[in-house]
């Protein structure tokens, strides 16, 4: 696993002031992997993802993106193979959903409108999106604005999709629609690290689970195994909870 290793984090610590956010983080993510993290709120699973872009600094331990050190220096570099979805979509309302996505890839990595329209319009084909194009990002419905900033995302060309609670913003009839295009996605091979209260999701999906609390990984395993046979106290009670409603 450690030689096809994609992400690493080694002895990871983070605070914020006197809260330790990030406790002794190790954790290696493979290419071509799916890792689900969950947790309780506050546990620190969506600064652990927003480290892996730089998005998030930490103060000690190391951590490893694409075989490159995240640090100043290769930051730019890391940004470029990783995309990344949050739980509130952040589209321009004011351009078409085709020029959300085109935007990127023409200052970015210097494509021509016609070869980005392309671009474009392939993945929102991918997304099942495509005849929304020229619509604004106010004409969609919550789910379809996910779907928007899945393709947009995808635009770049990443190596490594990231995904910060992407359902959680919205409505119940909705939630499917997202998972399901992120299923296709995991079924195509892309590298995915995912923060999900979704557990049926993560079990569908996830090559691995991992749990954490108060900053730590308090346990990762296959989904069967931690959902089935969880080996820690602390994750047994909170699958307990949150698989009782």
């Amino acid at each position: 696993m450690t030689q096809d290793a994609v992400i690493t984090f080694r002895e990871l610590e983070k605070w914020y002031g006197d809260f330790h956010a990030l406790k002794h983080i190790n954790l290696t993510i493979s290419r071509g992997e799916r890792v689900v993290i969950c947790g309780p709120s506050g546990s620190g699973k969506s600064t652990l993802i927003r480290c892996i872009n730089g998005l998030e600094s930490f103060d000690q331990g190391q951590l490893e993106v694409s075989g490159h050190p995240l640090n100043r220096r290769h930051l730019k570099a890391i940004r470029g193979k990783v995309g990344m979805v949050f739980q509130h979509f952040n589209l321009f309302p004011h351009l078409t959903v085709l020029d959300n996505l085109t935007l990127a890839p023409r200052r970015t990595l210097n494509m021509s409108r016609p070869d980005a329209e392309v671009l474009a319009m392939s993945l929102l084909e991918r997304v099942h999106i495509a005849h929304q194009a020229n619509k604004y990002p106010g004409q969609l419905s919550g789910g379809q604005q996910q779907r928007v900033a899945i393709a947009r995302s995808l635009c770049m060309k990443p190596d490594i999709m990231l995904f910060d609670e992407p359902t959680s913003a919205l409505d119940p009839e909705m939630i499917r629609e997202v998972l399901d295009v992120m299923k296709e996605l995991a079924e195509g091979g892309m590298t995915m690290v995912c923060v999900t209260h979704e557990m049926g999701f993560a079990r569908q999906v996830a090559d691995r689970v991992v749990f954490m609390d108060e900053g730590e990984i308090v346990e990762v395993a296959e989904p069967a195994t931690l959902f089935d046979r969880p080996q820690h106290p602390r994750t047994r009670q909170f699958l307990d909870q949150i698989l009782s409603y």
